[in-house]
């Protein structure tokens, strides 16, 4: 018995070392040697700038909605929810659901894995502006939102469920990182190089787009915490900002259809989808222009007839006629002015289409442009903020804005006396000081068009330009322009007791919820 026994634990103990054995060859095998272990975090940095522009949640929240609620194209589409006011859980909540999952998550991780390394001290602050920039956007579109935790899931466990932040802190956090990061940026760091897709390494313009940024959030909380937005704008406009439209920031992309490195806006508007087919230039829009004299015009549009048969185009000047929001395919028949048109059988071919030189995948994806720098100089000079004349300012804007449209194709220039005769027709020096507001408000709207989601965000600060909300008896919460978007639905289950509070802070979750900045209009 002594015997087998022993012979019995030698046996027992051979069979546990080769179980032993087999188990770690078996979890060795579950490793890939050819694995990277570390990446380079200026990669996940252009991934990140990549994805701002990024696909449908563009489409969707700065076409569907922005676009068609602040009047700059029209669609008889019911998809295009903020033509009608219509509500689509998918659409609204989709900039969060995806920059928070994606974006954000890149930027911040990018941040996390930089913060103590000075050779790194440009993609840490370049990432901390784009990240920043980004919720900055998303703020605007929702209110309250998750900020200090956002994207640091791989920091902690106590992350996974990040609280909404009000939106007066979501500011004043910005504004100290934007700060920060600016004053960050170093030559003896490594540089971006290729891998900055917005200016190629050039640090001295990632400053500038720092200020011009700081700039913009100044003017966003001027109605709310004026003392605040004066201090905020006067320090960004005095360390410099964009001087001219070689220092617009926006995104660079390659020719063709290449994954993520394309312009996402058009993925919607032309080259995937059909939606160009369904979208028109509005024709609040359209007669503001004819109104004006605007040289733009012919840029903004291709013309009437067929957007798929150039043959049928009518580009005319003097026959461009926008699309009305709020109609749909069976009553817009009844607003097609009669005689005036080439009488296409498909109702929306008589209205003016987009102008499809500016929908290719590599045209810019703007940020922020020097033409909206200029503009907000000349708001803050008429509220004596800064010195220089308001004029001037004024003057500079608009002809950055129009002269930008070359940056998409060459043959979009304006002739310079054009653009003269242009600034000169809108009277800026003879109006009185709200005059001078409204001009302003018109033409940031007008040099934000492609960005909608600005456009619609100064609106909603300015009250300008003076828009009449659409007439339809289907409309969510009722016939106004939204003040907001509601949240990304699956945030109610996911992350429900910061959701509520959120919600119970801001008194809703609804179109109707006005912001923390929005003075109303």
């Amino acid at each position: 018995m002594k015997i087998l026994n022993r012979m019995t634990g030698l046996m027992l103990g051979s069979l546990l070392f080769a179980t032993s054995c087999s188990e770690q060859d078996l979890l060795d095998l579950n490793v890939n040697q050819n694995a990277v272990e570390d990446i380079d975090m200026q990669y996940l940095f252009s991934l990140g700038t990549l994805r701002i522009g990024g696909e449908y949640e563009n489409t969707r929240a700065n076409m569907l909605y922005a676009a068609t609620m602040i009047q700059h194209t029209a669609s008889t589409a019911s998809y295009f929810s903020g033509d009608k006011y219509f509500y689509s859980a998918q659409y609204s909540g989709a900039y969060m659901e995806r920059h928070f999952t994606d974006v954000i998550r890149l930027f911040s991780e990018v941040i996390r894995k930089t913060a103590d390394d000075p050779n790194e001290a440009n993609v840490n602050a370049a990432a901390t502006i784009l990240r920043a920039y980004d919720l900055h956007r998303m703020t605007d579109m929702y209110g309250d939102i998750p900020y200090t935790q956002a994207g640091y899931g791989l920091e902690g466990e106590e992350n996974w469920f990040p609280t909404y932040e009000p939106q007066k802190d979501v500011y004043y956090k910005m504004i100290d990182d934007v700060k920060a990061a600016r004053d960050k940026f170093s030559s003896s760091a490594r540089s971006l190089g290729v891998q900055d897709f917005i200016y190629g390494g050039e640090i001295d313009k990632w400053k500038k787009f720092a200020n011009s940024l700081l700039m913009r959030m100044a003017m966003r909380i001027s109605n709310v915490d004026p003392s605040k937005a004066q201090e905020v704008f006067t320090e960004a406009n005095s360390s410099g900002a964009f001087t001219s439209n070689d220092d617009i920031a926006f995104i660079h992309y390659a020719p063709g259809p290449q994954g993520v490195n394309r312009n996402g806006l058009n993925d919607g508007y032309w080259n995937t989808y059909k939606y160009s087919r369904d979208c028109k230039v509005s024709e609040t829009f359209m007669d503001w222009m004819n109104s004006t004299n605007d040289p733009r015009k012919m840029i903004i549009t291709g013309g009437i007839g067929n957007p798929e048969d150039a043959s049928t185009w009518n580009t005319d000047p003097d026959a461009q006629i926008g699309m009305p929001n709020g109609y749909n395919s069976s009553n817009l028949v009844d607003v097609v002015p009669p005689g005036t048109l080439d009488g296409f059988s498909i109702v929306q071919q008589n209205f003016s289409m987009l102008n499809l030189k500016y929908l290719d995948w590599e045209d810019p994806y703007y940020l922020i442009s020097f033409a909206e720098v200029e503009l907000m100089k000349a708001e803050a000079a008429l509220k004596g903020w800064i010195s220089g004349s308001a004029e001037t300012y004024f003057a500079s804007g608009v002809t950055a804005a129009i002269n930008s449209w070359e940056l998409f194709d060459p043959s979009f220039n304006v002739e310079t006396s054009k653009t003269e005769a242009y600034i000169a027709g809108r009277g800026f020096a003879a109006a009185s000081d709200e005059d001078k507001m409204r001009l302003i408000g018109e033409e940031y709207w007008a040099a934000t068009y492609l960005n909608d989601i600005e456009s619609w965000s100064n609106w909603r600060r300015t009250g300008y330009p003076e828009l009449t909300p659409t007439q339809d008896p289907n409309a969510f919460e009722g016939n106004f322009i939204p003040r907001r978007l509601r949240y990304w639905e699956s945030e109610i289950g996911a992350n429900p007791e910061n959701y509520q509070e959120a919600v119970t802070r801001m008194g809703g979750d609804l179109f109707a919820t006005k912001i923390w900045w929005d003075g109303g209009n």
